[in-house]
């Protein structure tokens, strides 16, 4: 935990409420809390939530949030928020010191990226804090969180499920899959968890091969894992109201999340909302390696 005397701490804001949850609960804890904003990101209320300074950069300005918490005196951040993957690697106008960071990259992902910005923030005197640091009561508790627990079909597509989406995030692919009768239907890729819900949703709906209906049953089980030894300084996994309501949509009636490894933002009305929709919430400890088969 982050200790509670009075320090500066920098937030670098993406998309989403994750960068305002954190705002709100630094300061409830005593902290400063100086911003940077990504502008192509970041929602405009992050400077009605009283933060001390609030600074807007582009996504590829490392100089400038490098010379904005030093000029601050902040020498601990936390990064929070989402920034689209298309953006990060399409949309991306890099400073020089961010061009150097790209050139070196051996491999084009998030994790990469992040990684190797983490250790140029180090190396400027910024360490990179966890991004739960300050909201651990919202990560997922192990267990059934909801009044009903899986069903037997929907515990088959979990414990397939896991292995497929555990295997799958080691690579940076995504962290979700969508599961029906032990089959995957859909596995998330850049356009993200809701989008990918959506699509399998889709896909259940529609006649599988020409107008042959699907043999497949339409409930569909949503799992959301964390990488295997989960950087937790960066790209989190999180659900929320609207992964329920994505959920609904898509006619997906169970939630698999990894407990102590995923957010729940507003948990107490995600558990509610989703009890309303009769969708199950279960969490199970997250495997921290995945083994390498060999033929």
């Amino acid at each position: 935990m982050v200790d509670s005397a009075p320090q500066r701490i920098g937030l670098i804001a993406g998309n989403g409420s994750f960068p305002l949850l954190v705002l709100d609960a630094a300061r409830s804890q005593g902290s400063q809390v100086v911003v940077a904003a990504i502008k192509e990101e970041a929602s405009r209320q992050i400077g009605q939530h009283g933060a001390a300074v609030v600074e807007w950069l582009s996504l590829g300005e490392l100089s400038k949030l490098i010379e904005l918490f030093q000029r601050e005196g902040v020498t601990r951040a936390i990064m929070a928020g989402q920034v689209k993957h298309k953006q990060i690697f399409s949309s991306i106008k890099p400073d020089w010191r961010l061009a150097k960071v790209l050139l070196n990259l051996t491999t084009r992902n998030t994790d990469s990226l992040i990684g190797a910005i983490a250790k140029v923030l180090e190396a400027e005197g910024i360490t990179l804090l966890s991004s739960t640091a300050f909201l651990e009561p919202m990560l997922a508790d192990e267990g059934v969180m909801t009044r009903r627990g899986p069903s037997d079909s929907e515990q088959t597509n979990i414990t397939y499920g896991r292995a497929v989406a555990q295997h799958l995030s080691r690579f940076d692919i995504g962290q979700t899959v969508l599961i029906a009768e032990a089959a995957c239907v859909a596995v998330e890729a850049m356009e993200g968890t809701d989008a990918a819900i959506l699509r399998a949703g889709g896909l259940m709906k529609s006649p599988s091969l020409g107008n042959e209906p699907s043999t497949l049953s339409r409930a569909l089980t949503v799992i959301k894992v964390a990488k295997p030894n989960q950087d937790m300084r960066f790209d989190v996994p999180v659900v929320g109201l609207r992964t329920i309501e994505t959920m609904k949509q898509a006619g997906a009636t169970c939630l698999a999340l990894d407990a102590g490894r995923c957010l729940m933002f507003d948990k107490p009305a995600v558990i509610k909302a989703a009890d309303e929709a009769g969708i199950c919430i279960v969490a199970e400890k997250p495997v921290s390696h995945i083994p390498h088969h060999t033929a």
